[in-house]
């Protein structure tokens, strides 16, 4: 798979990166990565994976772009209110990288479509806030073995893990939480999207390319308000309703 001259100058700065180059380029150019959830984790994401020149980029989104979206979803603008969140961020994502391959589907995923659409794809990047939603999506990226990074947020802290085969995110996450809370509910600081969605997007680029060290089966958690971060291992759950024995 070769570069256009235009390309290499585009991606001059991840060409010259030595855990990258010219082969970890042309993988992330080979790639379908799914971005589930065109919201505050997905917008940043799904721009520095277009940035980053993977081939395909696939956006599921059913909802529309609203004025209090602009806060935090920095891959819409004040004109695209109203607008199909897929339709305005397939124009702004070509718009900054015309190679990449912008696929949309206005749909939310549930247990009974999720496989169909992961199927297409080699890896899922998940930021939505919905329960049901992130089970579909880790059960169908079990089924099909595609890994999965998963990120979360809320108020001012963040979490970002990968999953690939066992643990899976229901290993972290058995049951929908009694407690469970939207950041509609609770609120989020708008910065906190980006560093997350950023963070998933570079595990992506990690995951694709074979560079370093991932999240798999382990979890990162940012506290924004302190300005600090840990990291946990998760483990298999035996028990697990998904994956377990």
């Amino acid at each position: 798979m070769s570069f256009s001259s235009e390309e290499v100058e585009r991606y001059a700065r991840h060409l010259v990166l030595r855990e990258i180059g010219g082969p970890g380029q042309q993988k992330l150019k080979a790639a379908r990565v799914l971005v589930v959830g065109a919201g505050g984790l997905g917008a940043p994401a799904a721009l520095y994976l277009a940035a980053a020149g993977v081939g395909a980029l696939g956006l599921v989104d059913a909802d529309t772009v609203s004025l209090s979206n602009l806060q935090r979803q920095v891959l819409f603008q004040t004109a695209q209110v109203g607008l199909p969140k897929v339709e305005a961020a397939a124009a702004q994502l070509t718009a900054l990288n015309p190679h990449v391959a912008v696929e949309t589907h206005p749909v939310w995923l549930d247990a009974d479509n999720a496989r169909a659409v992961v199927s297409r794809y080699d890896l899922v990047l998940d930021g939505t806030d919905d329960f049901a939603t992130r089970f579909a999506v880790s059960d169908a990226c079990l089924a099909e073995g595609k890994p999965l990074v998963s990120g979360a947020l809320g108020r001012w802290t963040g979490q970002v893990a990968v999953f690939h085969g066992r643990p899976c995110y229901r290993c972290l996450v058995p049951d929908i939480p009694p407690d469970a809370e939207t950041c509609a509910l609770v609120g989020v600081v708008g910065a906190l999207a980006g560093v997350i969605g950023s963070m998933m997007a570079l595990e992506a680029v990690k995951t694709i390319a074979g560079a370093g060290r991932s999240l798999d089966g382990r979890l990162l958690i940012y506290d924004a308000l302190a300005g600090e971060t840990r990291t946990v291992r998760i483990g298999a759950d035996p028990a697990c309703p998904s994956c377990g024995t």
